[in-house]
């Protein structure tokens, strides 16, 4: 692994003008640059690279991010291997931290598997061009098939000859260890402390990780067996569901023309790819997963299923395309004719018409589904309203509220159902998921949901704490908070955290320590310390993880202010000597000299205090936007890029208060708001608890009285935010 160290060096050296000047040509443009997206065709430039934050961001198609993030997308790396890159191209040597021996025997063994996978493949693709057999059997199958030997070789396919142990014994006479045969399922042990071959007599397809490391294989037979396919079992470095066979072939094809084929066996990745579609995939014949669908959306949101004309089959792999629309991906459907699968289709067909067919046949995948559904069941009242159904579900998990309603409009015409019918029902389900998600939360991520704040002095005398009466609402009411989060904590959890991204370790404010001594606080401090008063967390979980690892980072940002603080001071001290040098050769008189050595003096004071403020500012998101995990590092990205700013001219006259100027006012008027519509999200969840209850007097009066209470809580909050508060009549 890389050690800390090792990766903030790169960081701070990789320059994201420099870097993206690589593949992208840039022009001067205010305080930043701009060029055409490299992850997609336009011909207005619109992505921007900030020098100042180390950011760039394509404000079209969304993409972009810090040094490590731009290379991860572009040239589709891991986030190690992007750092491994960034370190090769600014000539910084890896250190890498020490393992534990649990790590190291792991690393080992990893590594152990992909050679005895590499020179396994090496030995079957020697069998397929240069044995008899191979040539004869393995060989004339994909001349067959119509694979030519360019593409026989860019996927190294092979032939495992049809010998008991041909390949365990070729291997263990060249020193390799046996255990590893086993473990990677090339082998299989046997009685005799021996072993003998999984795949002989069968050509070989092997699976290859976005890094174009050999991690398993599938082997046909070209005989009567039973299994058509025997594939690699599961092991250290392969798990079926997180990969996807062809990714590594396809994945730049993928990203320069932002679209994905998806089929279903090897056989129709290699014949779409020789016919030019090289932005195939496949599932390898299995049901589609959570981990292979992230897979497809790290190159594109756009993605094409291709079928062949079993209806049994569609209407089976029809459930699975849900995952797809649940992950935001914008999914299209090409059902072939009857009789042809991708493989075949593509065989018999040129590129240009297998386009055509393409761009006349693909449909929208809702549209499809309904089309396929109901089908024989017309006049079926049953039938149809199942279908109906199914297609509601497939409506209720698409994420994005626009797109929705979009589908539930075309729905209601081609079912001919009212809309508002279908709309209801659609919100019905995605109230109903939310509810399942929100039992299984923890206590602590229900509290975090459905708590109130107590924001004011003295508040806990006014909130009593949770009894187990207030436990059953907070269950009954779950998809209610849920429902809400969106609307009233969500926004506010975000902002926060948006303020926490870019100016985290800001200096803010005095404090007073347990000692009585006057401290200074970060701004991240400040909101810590607010947070901790009421006891308040995210309820997002990617905001949970920044604000958890943003203070986990405080200790180590003051240990950095001062060493730069430490740098700054000597390289202000050897500008400062340079200059009085040159002040003292230049000036006439004392006076003049004394003028200049003052206005140094200031100017270096404030390039001192601008530098770090800058390296305040930056530390955090600089961190946050190179970080490891996904999530957080996309979520930064969107929070800390900025569209638009001000220009030169408005600050040419006159000085603007800019968003940091006005933090000792917005911070707290934030954190406040997000308290307001807490107590209003626990209000709205009483009020819903009341329609419910008609006969229980004493629990309708306890409730009246704790719905008063926090609506004279929120009175005070809305004083000191200068608002407005109208209590409605209960």
């Amino acid at each position: 692994m890389i050690d800390k160290a090792t990766v903030a060096q790169i960081l701070d050296a990789a320059d994201i003008v420099d870097v993206v000047s690589d593949f992208v040509s840039l022009k001067r443009r205010g305080a930043n640059y701009v060029g055409l997206c490299p992850f997609h065709n336009e011909k207005t430039p619109s992505f921007s690279v900030s020098r100042a934050k180390g950011i760039c961001h394509c404000f079209s198609c969304g993409k972009g991010g810090s040094p490590v993030n731009f290379i991860m997308e572009h040239e589709q790396l891991s986030y190690y291997e992007a750092l491994k890159y960034l370190a090769n191209k600014y000539h910084i040597e890896i250190h890498e931290r020490e393992l534990t021996d649990a790590e190291k025997l792991e690393q080992s063994d990893r590594e152990s598997m992909l050679i005895i996978n590499e020179a396994a493949n090496k030995h079957f693709e020697d069998n397929l061009f240069n044995s008899a057999d191979g040539r004869n059997i393995g060989l004339s199958y994909f001349n067959e098939r119509g694979f030519s030997e360019q593409i026989i070789r860019r996927f190294h396919l092979g032939y495992s000859l049809d010998k008991r142990n041909d390949l365990f014994e070729t291997l263990t006479s060249k020193g390799y260890n046996s255990k590893y045969l086993f473990e990677t399922g090339l082998c299989i042990a046997d009685d005799k402390g021996s072993g003998y071959d999984r795949f002989r007599g069968r050509v070989m397809f092997p699976v290859l990780n976005l890094a174009g490391k050999i991690i398993a294989f599938g082997g046909r037979t070209l005989k009567h067996d039973k299994a058509k396919y025997v594939n690699s079992p599961e092991s250290l470095i392969y798990k079926k569901s997180n990969e996807l066979y062809g990714l590594y072939q396809a994945k730049h094809a993928i990203t320069k023309l932002d679209k994905c084929f998806l089929v279903e066996g090897y056989a129709d990745v290699i014949s779409m790819h020789q016919s030019g579609f090289e932005n195939t995939v496949a599932s390898s014949g299995t049901s589609l997963t959570e981990g292979q669908i992230r897979l497809i959306h790290r190159f594109t949101d756009n993605i094409t299923v291709l079928y062949d004309g079993d209806a049994a089959g569609i209407k089976a792999s029809l459930r699975s395309i849900d995952l797809l629309l649940a992950e935001g991906l914008n999914i299209k459907v090409l059902l072939l004719p009857d009789g042809d699968d991708p493989d075949s289709f593509s065989r018999k067909h040129s590129t240009s018409e297998i386009q055509n067919f393409i761009d006349s046949h693909e449909e929208d995948f809702i549209r499809f589904k309904i089309r396929i559904l109901l089908q024989g069941c017309e006049n079926d009242p049953i039938k149809r309203s199942e279908v109906i159904t199914d297609v509601i579900k497939s409506i209720s998990v698409i994420p994005f509220p626009i797109n929705r309603s979009v589908y539930t409009q075309e729905c209601s015409r081609l079912l001919d159902i009212d809309e508002q019918v279908l709309k209801t029902a659609v919100e019905k389900n995605i109230l109903d998921a939310r509810k399942k998600n929100y039992q299984k939360a923890t206590d602590a991520n229900i509290a975090a949901a459905t708590s109130m704040p107590h924001p004011i002095e003295n508040a806990a005398d006014v909130a009593t704490a949770p009894t187990d009466s207030n436990k059953r609402q907070n269950t009954e009411t779950a998809a209610f908070a849920t429902s809400e989060y969106d609307k009233l904590i969500h926004p506010h959890e975000e902002n926060i955290i948006r303020y926490i991204l870019k100016y985290g370790m800001s200096d803010f404010c005095d404090a007073i320590d347990e000692n009585q001594q006057s401290i200074r606080l970060t701004l991240l401090e400040y909101i810590r310390e607010e947070l901790a008063i009421d006891d308040m967390k995210f309820s997002n979980h990617t905001f949970a993880m920044i604000y958890d690892m943003s203070c986990k980072l405080i200790s180590e940002f003051k240990t950095s202010l001062t060493q730069f603080c430490r740098d700054i001071d000597t390289e202000c001290d050897s500008i400062r000597e340079n200059e009085i040098s040159k002040i003292r050769q230049e000036c006439q008189s004392l006076d003049e000299i004394d003028q200049r050595e003052n206005k140094l003096n200031n100017e270096i004071a404030q390039y001192k205090e601008s530098k770090i403020v800058e390296f305040r500012n930056n530390y955090l998101e600089k961190i946050l936007c190179s970080c490891e995990n996904d999530d957080i590092r996309k979520t930064a990205l969107e929070l800390v890029s900025e569209k638009h700013h001000l220009s030169k001219i408005h600050t040419k006259f006159y000085k603007i208060k800019t968003e940091f100027d006005r933090l000792v006012t917005l911070i707290p008027e934030a954190i406040y708001n997000w308290k307001s519509a807490l107590i209003l999200c626990q209000i709205k969840e009483i009020q819903k608890k009341l329609d419910s209850i008609k006969d229980d007097k004493a629990e309708t009066e306890s409730l009246l009285k704790r719905i008063q209470e926090l609506f004279a809580l929120r009175s005070q909050l809305a004083k000191y935010l200068g608002d407005r508060v109208v209590n409605p009549k209960i």
